[in-house]
């Protein structure tokens, strides 16, 4: 299926921003070249939050798996644009399921991993997924028993397949069958025009109360990718350390690809702690580690290696990045939701500066090389904030949604621009500071709706949910508790309340306050930033 109009398509071709080289292609040419090169590599630590012994893979090896677990879609009857959704953390399973999929023309749909099982129902029926796939468990979620009772509701869904160790009844192991069928199974790939202007993923962006289905084909992640590795020098072989999940922009755009494209060693981490991280990069020597932008500090300083490049992500819930002399190339990956990425890499005043308007190529200050990425910003309107406009060889084309049931897509209109509906902050040079008023940075959609949700629990009169700012995570939910009358709520049921309910996890409150009665504005409503406030120890401004 091809997403992007003819027209865009041929312009990005011509302008060399687009090949005809498909994502899992790049795997099968690396081990042509250097079969026996290490590509994929477990965390140490895999068995503490998934499933499954550690495990390491030679290119080779790799691209047989690849092979073997691709005709194995087909036999069964996943046919070129089928959906299939995958939700499971960082391991050598998941990366090979994913591009086996890709390589069966397959259609991956990344799921958070914090999804519970309604949003992965809703989204997986919105685009009539036939697949899915998911790990036995996320530290001490089971998803997949989670994704049993997601097939068991979801008539398209044909079939549920299991990563890990300890798969409940109902789905199929794919660990244990890869290894069965031997070379019993023999991949024949289909013929296909253009094979990498062909739809690769369904990523999710989240807007109020809805997911919003964001698609990109190979060539989107492929020019995210390039102006990545162009800007942090990214070389062959390198020893790469990712610490995101592979569900959207940053884990696939800032991790995946970027090692595909270079074929070098993926080494997968699944984010425990800072100290872990570094003590991992260290441990393999790594040339690339990835790091949420509020910690590439500290990272900076626990890392052993002055050779080693940081690729700091900073994404919609970030705090402004202070400023400070790094020890090795730092380079900063401006991500708007599911909709643009920018690496820019630092100067020598270590400085992160604004996203400058126009045309992006990468590496920066590069004019010679085709353009990735072109950022513009609506005039800003009274009482109304600018919003982000962006196109381009990186940028998605089409949305999916549901009409009566049967699925439409939704095509640019006019310029060309996809909104993104993302406002922003104009600041001199550029703009800054992405933000989702409603969304408070958390995905988190109208707290109204939240309130109701805490104010639900039994024996309490009236809730807010409110944001505090975190100097790390950039803004963490709390949750204000008014008991009745001779109640004494307990957090701790509080909390296993919520879970029972099911309640999206990004809905679940870091920490709980039990008030008398919640501060008001004038007009009725509840004073959210009084409570904030009240957090942050100044109770003269709270009375």
């Amino acid at each position: 299926m091809k997403a992007t109009p003819e027209s865009l398509s041929q312009e990005y071709h011509e302008s060399g921003a687009w090949s005809d080289v498909p994502l899992d292609e790049l795997l099968r040419q690396t081990a042509a070249e250097h079969p026996t090169r290490l590509a994929l590599v477990d965390a140490p630590d895999r068995t503490a939050w998934t499933g499954g012994e550690p495990r390491s893979l030679t290119y080779a090896e790799a691209d047989r798996e690849i092979d073997r677990l691709a005709a194995f879609f087909k036999t069964i009857g996943l046919a070129s644009d089928h959906v299939i959704g995958v939700q499971a953390p960082n391991t050598v399973d998941t990366v090979i399921a994913v591009l086996a999929a890709l390589r069966a023309d397959l259609i991956v749909s990344p799921l958070p991993l914090h999804w519970r099982q309604k949003n992965v129902l809703e989204a997986l029926n919105s685009v009539g997924a036939k697949g899915l796939i998911a790990a036995d468990r996320i530290e001490t979620r089971n998803v997949g028993a989670a994704a049993r009772d997601v097939a068991a509701d979801l008539f398209s869904l044909r079939f549920v397949f299991g990563l890990g160790k300890d798969i409940p009844d109902g789905l199929i192991e794919l660990g244990p069958m890869l290894a069965e069928m031997g070379d019993d199974f023999q991949f024949e790939p289909a013929e296909r025009p253009d094979p990498a202007d062909h739809t690769a993923t369904i990523c999710w962006s989240r807007s109020g109360e809805e997911n919003v289905p964001v698609t990109r084909c190979h060539n989107h992640w492929a020019s995210v990718a390039h102006m990545i590795v162009g800007e942090a020098h990214i070389k062959d072989a390198s020893t790469i350390v990712v610490p995101y999940s592979l569900s959207g922009l940053t884990g696939l755009g800032g991790g995946l690809v970027p090692w595909l494209q270079t074929g070098g060693t993926l080494h997968l981490h699944h984010p425990t702690s800072l100290a872990n991280l570094a003590a991992h990069a260290n441990q393999v020597s790594a040339d690339v580690v990835m790091t949420p932008g509020p910690l590439a500090q500290t990272l900076d300083r626990k890392l052993s290696n002055s050779n080693t490049t940081i690729l700091a992500a900073w994404n919609v819930s970030s705090p402004h990045p202070t400023t400070f002399v790094a020890r090795r190339r730092l380079v900063d990956l401006q991500v708007a939701d599911e909709f643009a990425l920018l690496a820019k890499a630092r100067g020598p005043s270590a400085k992160m500066k604004p996203i400058p308007l126009g045309k992006h190529n990468g590496p920066n200050g590069c004019e010679s090389g085709p353009a990735l990425l072109e950022i513009e910003i609506t005039e800003e309107v009274e009482e109304q904030p600018p919003v982000l406009l962006v196109k381009g060889p990186s940028a998605p084309d089409v949305g999916w949604h549901t009409i009566n049931g049967n699925q439409r897509r939704v095509r640019w209109e006019g310029t060309g621009y996809l909104n993104t509906n993302i406002k922003v902050e104009k600041t001199e040079g550029g703009i800054v500071g992405f933000g989702i008023p409603g969304l408070y940075a958390l995905g988190t959609g109208n707290l109204e709706t939240i309130d109701m949700i805490y104010a639900s629990y039994p024996g309490i009169r009236e809730a807010a949910a409110f944001i505090v700012e975190d100097p790390v995570l950039g803004a963490r939910m709390y949750a204000a508790l008014v008991p009745e009358t001779g109640s004494v709520p307990d957090a701790g049921a509080f909390f296993a309340y919520l879970d029972a309910e099911g309640v999206d996890l990004a809905k679940i409150p870091h920490r709980v306050l039990i008030l008398q009665s919640l501060p008001m504005n004038p007009d009725g409503t509840i004073c959210r930033d009084r409570l904030t406030m009240r957090t942050q120890r100044l109770p003269a401004k709270v009375a």
